[in-house]
């Protein structure tokens, strides 16, 4: 790539994070925080249609940045590239889900006091909602497997719509142009705090971590950086397999659709800084392996060839 290419493509890089975070703010000042303090004006499903709004500014800024500075739209990792890569493919949809579950298994043998037969954490999410856990012709912890085992199979395409609002920005656009400018560990460490302050403007109103907690917001948003680097590395792993957002898509959908499926199994949660949820330290242990894993074996050596 000669000079005026690199340079234009730098300008590439922080116009789409501007557009981004400008239009992500922008909501969430506008319109986020504007129902959150008028919380009557919305039930909590209209309230998560609201915030999920907000995953697709990352791929507006992809659509915005290759319309002004004239890119076009090749080379837009939107091509599945299925043929020799559904070894990752299956990575992508089942690895999170896995991953997640050993999490929570870990965290409840370290903190065996914390598991709940009875879920009584789920009891009181639905209590918060209006709906008794008697009209379930079952016991709460049945209907959390089924759940568990809906939500591998079908969690990653029922979230396929919202989630390609974000990996088409951050995968299939921000990903191969760092690539281009940093070794390989400095770019996912870049990119990873760059996803996870795009969250603060949901961090700071208790979206993964809540609210009150020593060092509120600093101290969620940092923990979100981290959150995002160990997941990025994942997901930017599946994408540069495969050349594709697609596989990325799926694998962010796998993890919103089952990441909090180890807190109805407590009393009260747990926490979201330790577990059983991965956004924890100790429910992301298998992340984070995994994570080291990839780096070591596949993008440390890359970087050498």
């Amino acid at each position: 790539m000669d000079t005026t290419n690199k340079k234009l493509e730098t300008q590439r890089i922080i116009i789409y994070l501007i557009l981004t975070f400008a239009l992500t703010i922008g909501y969430s000042v506008g319109v986020i925080y504007a129902f959150m303090n008028n919380l009557s004006a919305t039930t909590a499903v209209g309230n998560q249609i609201i915030i999920a709004v907000a995953m697709f500014f990352p791929a507006i800024g992809v659509l915005l940045t290759r319309l002004l500075t004239k890119e076009g739209f090749k080379n837009a990792w939107l091509h599945p590239h299925f043929k020799g890569n559904i070894k990752t493919y299956l990575v992508a949809y089942f690895g999170p889900g896995v991953l997640t579950l050993l999490g929570a298994v870990v965290y409840f043998l370290i903190f065996p006091s914390k598991f709940d037969p009875n879920c009584g954490y789920m009891q009181m999410v639905l209590e918060a909602s209006g709906v008794s856990a008697d009209i379930y012709p079952m016991p709460l912890s049945v209907l959390l497997i089924v759940q568990t085992v809906q939500a591998l199979l079908l969690g990653p395409l029922m979230n396929f719509v919202t989630c390609f609002g974000e990996e088409w920005g951050w995968r299939g656009y921000l990903l191969p142009k760092m690539a281009e400018k940093l070794p390989a560990i400095p770019m996912l460490l870049v990119n990873g705090v760059i996803w996870g302050l795009w969250h603060a403007p949901l961090t700071v109103i208790g979206h993964n971590y809540g609210v009150g907690y020593w060092g509120f917001p600093f101290t969620g948003i940092a923990a979100m950086c981290g959150f995002c680097i160990v997941m990025g590395i994942f997901l930017s792993y599946v994408s540069m397999k495969t050349k594709s957002c697609i596989p990325a898509v799926l694998g962010h959908g796998a993890i919103n659709s089952i990441g909090a499926i180890g807190t109805y199994f407590t009393a009260d949660g747990g926490n979201p800084f330790i577990g059983p949820a991965p956004t924890g330290i100790v429910g992301a242990i298998p992340f984070i392996i995994v994570a080291i894993c990839m780096l070591v074996f596949y993008f440390a050596k890359k970087e050498q060839n």
